[in-house]
Order: C-alpha cells, then sequence, then structure tokens
C-alpha cells in the first residue's frame, strides 16, 4: 500500500540573493513498511526533501500525497493536526522536553491527542519497553546517555501509531554502540511492526541496513535502488 506519493516536488529558496535549487522536479512513492534511506552529500537536499515529505517544508510547487490527501493544500491548524496525528519524527539533536522524564516525552503526543489516561500509559511504558527503556521511565533527558534519549524520542515518535516515521540524520551524535542498539531497535520494529521508517542520512550504517536507498544530488534523484 502506497502511504506517500510525491510528485514533481521543487523547493527553491534565495540565499544572499542567489537562488538555491534545493529539490528539483522530484517523484516518489513511499510503500507501507519500508526501510529507506536517503542519501547523498552534504547540501545536496536530503534534509529539505525529508522536511517537504514531513509537512514541516513546503514546497516551491508539486504536490504531497499522503494516502490520497495533498498535505501542500493544508495550512494552519489542519496541518498541524496532520502532522500530529499521522507522522512520527526523530530528530539529530532528538528534540525532548529537558523537564519531562522519559514516560511523559513519550505520552506528550498522546496527551495533545486527548487519550484517555489508561490508554497513555499502557502504550507509553509497552513503547518504552520495545525500546529497552522500561526501567528509565522516571528519568529526565539530562539523566540519559544520547543512545537512551534517541530510544525515548523513538518511543515517542511511534506513540501516536503514525502512517510512518522520518529520521532525519538520528545516529549522528550517536557512537558506534549506540548506532547499533538504535537501529536495532527500528530495523525490528520495521520487521516485526511494518513501521515505515523514511531516514535523512550520510551514515553509512544505516545505508547498510536500509532496504531501498534513494541517492540524491544537487537536488535531484540520481539512483533509486532497491536491496535484496
Amino acid at each position: 500500500m502506497e502511504v506517500i506519493k510525491a510528485k514533481n516536488l521543487v523547493k527553491t529558496y534565495a540565499d544572499n540573493s542567489i537562488e538555491v535549487h534545493a529539490v528539483q522536479h522530484i517523484d516518489l512513492s513511499i510503500e507501507k513498511g519500508e526501510f529507506t534511506a536517503i542519501v547523498g552529500p552534504s547540501g545536496c537536499g536530503k534534509t529539505t526533501l525529508l522536511n517537504i515529505l514531513g509537512g514541516i517544508d513546503e514546497p516551491s510547487s508539486g504536490e504531497v500525497l499522503i494516502e490520497g490527501i495533498d498535505i501542500t493544500e493544508l495550512t494552519g491548524n489542519k496541518l498541524i493536526d496532520f502532522r500530529l496525528n499521522n507522522i512520527g519524527y526523530v530528530f539529530q539533536a532528538y528534540n525532548l522536553i529537558p523537564v519531562l522524564t522519559a514516560y511523559e516525552n513519550t505520552e506528550f503526543i498522546m496527551l495533545l491527542q486527548k487519550w484517555p489516561a489508561k490508554k497513555r500509559r499502557e502504550r507509553a511504558i509497552e513503547l518504552l519497553e520495545k525500546v529497552g527503556l522500561k526501567d528509565q521511565l522516571n528519568k529526565r533527558p539530562g539523566k540519559l546517555s544520547g543512545g537512551q534519549q534517541q530510544r525515548v524520542a523513538v518511543a515517542r515518535a511511534l506513540a501516536s501509531k503514525p502512517k510512518f516515521v522520518l529520521a532525519d540524520e538520528p545516529t549522528a551524535n550517536l557512537d558506534s554502540a549506540a548506532t547499533t542498539q538504535l537501529l536495532d531497535i527500528m530495523y525490528k520494529l520495521n520487521q516485526e511492526e511494518q513501521i515505515t521508517f523514511i531516514f535523512a542520512t550520510h551514515d553509512q550504517r544505516v545505508m547498510d541496513r536500509a532496504k531501498r536507498i534513494i541517492r540524491l544530488d544537487d537536488g535531484k534523484i540520481i539512483e533509486d535502488k532497491r536491496m535484496d
């Protein structure tokens, strides 16, 4: 089942009066259950493309259809609500709320969605157990390692049962052991629960796990390869 279909995406912006073509006429579809890495050198457009697919950035032209809904036509609260209910995000800098515990950070999106307290608790504990942090429920981010913080971020991204998860350089701040643990968890979630993950990355370890690699250069797709 197709969860994302991008049609003729273009993103152009001005940088010191110079026109930058960050994304150039990209067509792309993502199926449910994919474990896809968007790769390429710095400045190739991979983060811009990821942000457009997630409704964080707006294309200059083109469409992004998520299960048939064109999110480029959504504005204001409608776009915010759509992102909240349909897309999970994992960022390089974790973006956890420092005054909240691991449990509270995981629960936060469900609070915004107005889940009943019992269901929030069950879901948060279930997810933190899946990412290996059931014994760290009450610790705040400052008391967790980088790898543990990123695992909380994965649990938070999954809390709302999104259609897919976007991960922007999720391993960039992690050492080798933490990267391996994080990728093991995400790959297991992908394999066992068919959770769709789309990465923007330059990390070879992520590419080695990916089932599909989309390579960008100068804002264009130069290779789209499915791995056996």
